[in-house]
């Protein structure tokens, strides 16, 4: 992953404490991350090498109930402005920690960061809130031209980031308004890279989560970003572009047991305006999801989703977005468009239209499968008022679906005939709202 600059994106990540280091030869060289094919419209700014010989290594604490975020914080400010630091050892942070200091530091892991889950609770109060949907974090990260890469060639127990989620989501059984974080947030943060690291089991968003309901990758209120060469297994969006993402490229993502990748959800709250704009989404691969390419807007009345997830009314728009070269694998929609987000009663929808528009958008070059449940229909295009949407192009979508029959796509208020595939109208049934 590639940044430019970021407001908050989304991810998940840890750090570590000081000792000089003696063992050059065991440490990685910082991968040379260059975006391909596509950039983010900019080049990044130079990230000059660092001080020779001045290493940082965190420090592992002895306890087993031990809290290591104040090693962590030792090291980065030995090291910052010019040093590298090192996680080298298994790693237990057991509070938060507001790292938007970096500056001109690399932070290499080739040991394990896990986050103590001990007390579920906790981590509710103490961890970094954001207002938008009620997401929080257990570590902020911020400043600027800061490379986090670990060493993918190592076994599968190291370069890993471990937010113990079980924990979270077996006691949500019990708690549907438990908050749950994110492994970490970058917030504020310009010219970084981040490579070469295993993600896991986050009580909320990040990568090869096993889990109910977690995010890959998640952009908010982010400007030039590339994100590429995942691969991210999870059971909610693989990545989701939020409010006032914008200039984003994903490209050359592999996702398993996914939503989607996804826009949105956008327009959730009334009186504030979302903007999703140039984004290029390339060469993804998509198995076993509820859906593929899709863009989900709130409608214009306030909607009761599901706790902490509420809304409806928002303002903005969607503008300039290209699907392009996606391979589809038994999901159940390859392509989705709805204004209809959390709710399932259409002629309410329909009555009050999303006051948020999409326009200029291609999905293009998509093949492969979908899945038995919705055959023979492969998708949806649906916007709740013929003013709400324009200029929306398929072309050269060759999705088959299990029973041979041509494939159809529920299509409203579109131009049909920038729709290189056969639409039928909207069902006057109910939505189904288990994935939005």
């Amino acid at each position: 992953m590639r940044l430019n600059s970021i407001g908050s994106l989304v991810a998940a990540l840890a750090l570590l404490s000081p000792a000089y280091a003696t063992r050059y030869d065991t440490i990685p060289s910082r991968p040379n991350v260059v975006p391909g094919p596509y950039n983010a419209g900019r080049g990044m700014p130079p990230s000059p090498p660092r001080d020779k010989g001045r290493y940082c290594h965190v420090k592992q604490g002895c306890d087993k109930d031990r809290d290591d975020a104040p090693h962590i914080i030792q090291a980065l400010k030995q090291c910052n402005d010019g040093g590298t630091v090192v996680f080298d050892k298994s790693y237990l942070i057991g509070s938060p920690l507001d790292l938007r200091f970096l500056k001109h530091v690399d932070i290499i892991i080739t040991g394990d960061i896990s986050f103590d889950d001990s007390d579920v609770y906790y981590w509710q109060n103490n961890s970094f809130k954001y207002t938008f949907q009620n997401q929080s974090v257990f570590w902020k990260l911020g400043g600027e031209d800061v490379n986090i890469y670990g060493e993918l060639s190592l076994e599968e127990g190291k370069s890993v980031i471990d937010g113990r989620g079980q924990a979270y989501w077996e006691e949500l059984v019990t708690n549907q308004a438990l908050y749950r974080p994110m492994l970490f947030a970058f917030d504020g943060m310009k010219g970084a890279t981040m490579s070469n690291l295993r993600m896991r089991n986050s009580p909320n968003s990040l990568n090869n989560v096993k889990i109910a309901n977690s995010d890959g990758w998640d952009t908010y209120r982010s400007d030039r970003v590339v994100i590429q060469d995942s691969f991210i297994r999870n059971t909610d969006d693989c990545v989701s572009f939020k409010p006032n993402s914008t200039n984003v490229v994903i490209q050359n993502l592999v996702c398993i047991g996914s939503h989607d990748i996804s826009i949105g959800s956008i327009g959730q709250y009334e009186g504030e305006t979302d903007i999703v704009e140039n984004l290029q989404i390339y060469n993804i691969s998509m198995t076993n999801a509820s859906d593929f390419a899709r863009i989900k807007v709130w409608p214009g009345a306030q909607t009761n989703f599901q706790t902490h997830l509420v809304g409806g009314g928002g303002s903005g728009y969607v503008r300039n977005v290209t699907y392009d070269l996606l391979h589809s694998i038994n999901n159940d929609r390859a392509l989705t468009i709805t204004q209809c987000y959390g709710q399932s009663n259409k002629t309410l929808c329909n009555e009050f239209p999303a006051n948020l528009t999409i326009e200029d958008i291609t999905m293009k070059n998509i093949y492969g499968t979908t899945s038995a449940k919705l055959d023979p229909q492969a998708g949806s295009l649906v916007c709740s008022s013929p003013d709400r949407c324009a200029n929306i192009r398929v072309e050269n979508i060759t999705v088959t679906v299990p029973s041979g029959e041509p494939p159809v796509y529920e299509c409203r208020n579109m131009d049909n005939g920038i729709l290189q595939l056969a639409c039928v109208e909207e069902s006057d049934e109910d939505r189904d709202t288990s994935q939005g």
